[in-house]
């Protein structure tokens, strides 16, 4: 690995980016030198260009000079996919963060990948309209981050994740070529549909400096329903019946006993119970009590013990707010947390959670599993103490035990955090040699030197 930039490279880009623009001190390298996952590593520099023929250029030189690349947004990412490898130069695109269009009648809007989701949902709100993905950073993340991992959120049950929503992109490939996919249209069947190629890709691919979104009305009326169960295989029963009628919820959270537990100790209003749903539905007021009824009929069964209807206005925010406090919560358990997003389908929910209860009790570990349990996405948290070397390496040894599990379920590895460092020597059990043989020409087309952001994703080739 490179210790020092080659100084050509450093010249040409330091000219071209001017000193606030490329930046070798080490306040910027510290900056951008980790993500959320708490992996860390310096770059030799950091790249804040403005413009996409900027972003070529970076990407030009950097492979002449066969230095790598790695695209960073807010760096709010889990799996250590924005983290730089030694020797690296940290492509950051918080600089490119304008809203280009609103375009209000073709229900699109034009965005820079530096523009905050947080930020494009206070401009669309006026025009009545939002961008469905809603991850727990939503106020902090940016759209490319968003794009880059296919972020999803409770919403994603009935509006999909970034992947849904995306149109179009503009992208610069590790040739430095400007590619353009897809565009202000919702039907397409012209040639591969790169677009979707490129979202979810970790910016191993191509980095994205455009994206054309697709956006969806708002809702006149939403209502909530918070569910309580004897038990998480029932309340896990009740996932399969909800999703298999015809009704689908705008959310439907999954909170084992252990998470009720944590939002009681952090003050939260939250009844003694062995599981609970909240369920949320969408609509106008003159339908909206009846799909809330078809929701509140298919909830009910073995195991239910009470079930509460929250309409707007304060009711249902506390009960949203009782969730998005439960991730932050987890550190009052223990200062270690291993957070993964595994994904199996919905009628194979009831197996994933009872496994993983079994895996605590084997392991003798706290494992706090909640999530968005419509789409079969569950977060199953290890919590340990990284300075107890025992209960250390119980938490690694149960990691690959929920992987397995989750795979034999005929499920997958991420949901919406995508793959990084974090997951990416799992994939080899997730997919065939020859899948990811063909992921890897995908890659080698696309970034023919392999400069931009190696070593995420996908394994060696051993």
């Amino acid at each position: 690995m490179n210790t020092e930039l080659p100084a050509a490279l450093v010249a040409e880009l330091s000219l071209l980016l001017g000193t606030d623009g490329w930046r070798t001190d080490a306040a910027a390298r510290d900056a951008n030198a980790q993500d959320n996952s708490w992996r860390r590593q310096l770059p030799l520099a950091v790249a804040l260009p403005s413009t996409r023929e900027q972003v070529q250029a970076i990407v030009r030189a950097c492979r002449r000079h066969r230095v790598a690349v790695v695209a960073r947004g807010a760096g709010t990412g889990t799996t250590g996919a924005a983290v730089p490898l030694q020797g690296s130069v940290v492509l950051s695109l918080a600089r490119m963060a304008r809203i280009l269009e609103v375009r209000a009648g073709d229900r699109c809007a034009v965005v820079e990948p530096g523009v905050l989701n947080g930020d494009l949902q206070q401009v669309l709100a006026p025009h009545g309209l939002f961008w469905p993905p809603d991850p727990s950073s939503a106020d902090i993340c940016s759209i490319g981050g968003n794009l880059a991992c296919n972020a999803g959120g409770p919403r994603a049950v009935k509006y999909g994740t970034s992947r849904d929503n995306v149109l179009g992109l503009v992208a610069v490939t590790g040739s430095g070529d400007l590619i353009r996919c897809g565009g202000a249209y919702t039907k397409d069947a012209t040639g591969y549909d790169l677009t979707h190629l490129l979202v979810g890709s970790e910016g191993t691919l191509a980095i994205i400096v455009e994206a054309t979104l697709k956006l969806t009305p708002l809702a006149v009326a939403q209502a909530g329903l918070r569910v309580l169960y004897r038990d998480a295989d029932a309340a896990a029963q009740a996932v399969s019946r909800v999703m298999g009628q015809p009704v689908v919820p705008t959310r439907l959270e999954f909170m084992d006993a252990r998470s009720l537990e944590l939002l009681r100790r952090n003050g939260a209003d939250v009844p003694d119970a062995g599981a609970m749903l909240l369920i949320e539905a969408d609509g106008d007021h003159d339908t909206l009590p009846y799909l809330l009824q078809a929701l509140a009929n298919a909830a009910e069964g073995e195991g239910m013990i009470a079930l509460d209807v929250a309409m707007e206005g304060a009711a249902r925010e506390k009960l949203w707010a009782a969730r998005k406090a439960l991730s932050p919560a987890l550190r009052s358990i223990a200062p270690g947390k291993i957070n993964e997003d595994v994904v199996v389908p919905v009628s194979r929910i009831p197996e994933l959670v009872r496994g993983v209860q079994a895996l605590a009790a084997e392991f003798d570990l706290t494992i706090v599993t909640f999530g968005h349990a419509g789409n079969g996405n569950l977060h199953v948290n290890i919590l340990y103490h990284p300075d107890d070397a025992d209960e250390n390496a119980r938490a690694q040894a149960a990691l690959p035990r929920i992987f397995a599990l989750t795979l034999a379920l005929e499920g997958t590895l991420s949901g919406e955090h995508g793959i990084g460092l974090a997951k990416r020597d799992f994939m080899a059990q997730a997919f065939t040699p020859e899948t990811l043989a063909a992921m890897r020409a995908i890659k080698a087309a696309l970034d023919p030197d392999g400069i931009l952001n190696p070593g995420k994703v996908l394994p060696g080739p051993d």
